[in-house]
């Protein structure tokens, strides 16, 4: 599908735009697709029938008034002398009137539901690639169940504003001027007052009542989206729940939110009962003043029973659009009320764009640079100080450190999910923000410590490496990250779904999914980020030799907290607190006895007493196994 324009008539659709006319401005065009000649078609020939269907209306109850003449006991008139000589002829055009006003009906709402729906998926589309679009930063700062909810409702809304203002807000202003021409012309000026003040007062009246249910709505939207925030969460964490027992706790959150929401719910509902008791009050008062003063000429005999009928019909036919003006205007302002949230996702600015004149990156050998990087996530809170080194193409570098000294941060920007505060990364000498970003994330490949898989087949989640990937590529990257086999010894093979964030699979067969998903992207440029630290030792020395062997020939940075696994870099650069403390191959690092030499030397000390007990515990010199700490208890040091 072609991406859509992201403005509308040279401007971003905005949550400020609270009136009608901009809100439809705004989405006109989508409703009037400049790409989409056919759906200009189908526009036109909708509004025809909304034309011809509205005329029919205000035209039925004339056959209707002149069949109760024609067939009227009392001294016919003139109009009625003519009209009884063909009284079932004029039942008939009334039935076969009604039936071309509703057929007319009926084929403008279907021409115009392809219309509607592509303005319902443009846009919908259009939120969805703009949240992609949207920085690491944002993500981190937003919940995923409250998002989809602001989608599912903002996509609702929509459909509501386009259905009821084209559909039948548009419509119902025609059948009110050719009503009022109708009855200004066969009734005179004083029914024309009558109707004309009932309607004011009618829809004054629906207009600041909807207008005060509007923050009721929002209050029951706000607590929806925070009952269905916190329901995911619980299920996204579900063993997290089970493993401290706050089943209960968690249910009692969640309740507390739906609370709020039955206290909207039915605040929205009483309102709607009472808005629906006045509209009825103002009207039924209005027609049955017109009734009155009909009835009054027909007894003085300046009217038949047949103008009492029709004013009747034509007010009973008022009343259809008039109710409607009530309710497109609830729907209206309660799909405004939706969008609101959906709107200012739109408006939410993209932090990380391509530069205007933003090329491909052209990979040569792949070496990457960082030159003087600084960079703070929040400005009074520096994360990287002056940081420069060089990872030449082919080559490896290790980055070690205590926890917090900055190490994910560099692959962050290296994929420039943010941008450098000052000083530059390059790749073969191109700057990453001179680059496009679809060609640069092209060419790095990650394996993370979590790696967080889709809901869907093995087959899904290996080819996401490269979607256009065939079968037979997918089990050979399988085959070379060494869990062609597993797969294949599953009863479904690589059909085999792997659960929510692949929970079906144990670490180290997600780790091994992530590499065979890296090994058909083939990338030049690749990252590991912690992409062992998370598994047991015998496991993480099989996928140690794994993402070794990948990194062969490939220029790599390797973000490592055991250091055992980075002992072959050809350099290891040393990071603490956001600085370059020390950098070097192991062996020089080890005789410097430095930050390197303390972790190495702790790590090995932990490494060695974990080897002792699994030892003693095989040769059975323990006996049993010692009890761990009593609650209260200290836990003894390593």
């Amino acid at each position: 599908m072609k991406k859509p324009d992201t403005r509308a008539n040279g401007r971003t659709v905005s949550a400020d735009d609270s009136t009608l006319g901009k809100t439809i401005a705004n989405l006109w065009p989508y409703l009037w697709p400049s790409e989409r000649p056919d759906l200009k078609m189908r526009v036109a020939l909708a509004v025809a029938a909304l034309v011809v269907a509205k005329v029919a209306t205000v035209l039925v109850p004339y056959l209707y008034g002149w069949a109760t003449d024609a067939l009227a006991p009392e001294a016919p008139s003139d109009r009625a002398v003519l009209m009884m000589s063909m009284p079932v002829f004029l039942v008939v055009a009334y039935g076969v009137g009604r039936i071309l006003l509703n057929a007319f009906n009926q084929l403008r709402d279907a021409l115009f539901a392809e219309v509607g729906q592509y303005a319902v998926r443009t846009l919908a589309f259009r939120t969805f690639t703009h949240l992609h679009a949207l920085s690491l930063r944002f993500h981190l700062q937003r919940r995923t169940g409250g998002l989809s909810r602001v989608i599912e409702r903002g996509v609702k809304g929509i459909d509501a504003i386009v259905r009821f203002t084209i559909l039948n807000a548009a419509p119902t202003l025609l059948e009110f001027a050719l009503s009022a021409a109708v009855i200004g012309f066969q009734f005179g000026w004083p029914y024309l007052v009558v109707i004309g003040l009932t309607v004011w007062l009618y829809v004054w009246f629906s207009v600041k009542y909807s207008d005060m249910r509007i923050d009721i709505r929002r209050r029951m939207n706000e607590s929806d989206t925070d009952a269905n925030t916190k329901a995911i969460d619980s299920l996204l964490n579900f063993e997290t729940v089970k493993y401290f027992g706050n089943e209960a706790m968690e249910a009692k959150r969640f309740d507390a939110s739906m609370a709020r929401y039955e206290k909207a719910a039915v605040e929205t509902w009483t309102s709607l009962a009472w808005l629906n008791m006045g509209q009825t009050l103002i009207f039924t008062v209005g027609m049955s003043a017109c009734m009155v003063m009909s009835a009054r000429e027909v007894m003085a005999g300046t009217q038949t029973v047949g103008d009492f009928v029709l004013i009747n019909a034509l007010l009973m036919q008022l009343a259809i659009p008039l109710n409607f003006i009530g309710f497109i205007y609830r729907e209206i302002r309660q799909g405004l009320a939706d969008i609101e949230q959906m709107f200012d996702l739109l408006d939410q600015p993209a932090e990380i764009v391509d530069a205007p004149n933003a090329v491909p990156l052209k990979v040569i050998g792949g070496a990457v640079r960082f030159e003087d990087v600084v960079f703070s996530y929040d400005p009074d809170r520096r994360i990287l100080s002056g940081i420069s080194f060089e990872v030449p193409a082919g080559r490896t570098v290790a980055i070690v450190g205590p926890s917090g000294a900055g190490k994910s941060t560099l692959s962050r920007l290296l994929f420039r999910f943010y941008d450098v505060t000052s000083g530059r990364i390059t790749i073969d000498g191109q700057d990453v923000r001179d680059v496009t970003q679809e060609s640069l994330r092209a060419a790095i490949g990650m394996v993370p410590q979590d790696t967080v898989l889709f809901n869907d087949s093995i087959l899904y989640n290996i080819r996401y490496g490269r979607p256009s990937a065939s079968d037979d590529e997918v089990r050979e990257a399988a085959r070379q990250a060494r869990i062609g086999h597993f797969v294949e010894s599953l009863p479904q093979g690589y059909a085999s779904q792997v659960g929510e964030r692949g929970l079906k699979l144990s670490g180290g067969e997600k780790q091994r999914v992530a590499i065979a998903r890296t090994i058909l992207k083939a990338p030049p440029i690749l990252i590991l980020d912690e992409a062992t630290s998370a598994l047991d030792t015998n496991t993480e020395r099989e996928i140690q030799a794994e993402l070794d062997r990948v990194a062969e020939g490939r220029t790599t940075l390797v973000i490592a907290h055991r250091l055992s696994t980075v002992v072959g870099a050809d350099e290891i650069i040393v990071l603490e607190k956001g600085r370059i403390a020390e950098r070097g191959t192991h062996a020089a690092l080890i005789a410097a006895g430095g930050l390197y030499a303390t972790m190495w030397d702790r790590q090995r000390a932990a490494a060695d007493a974990e080897e002792q007990l699994k030892r003693a515990i095989a040769e059975d010199d323990l006996g049993v196994v010692t009890r761990g700490p009593r609650a209260g208890e200290p836990i003894p040091a390593k």
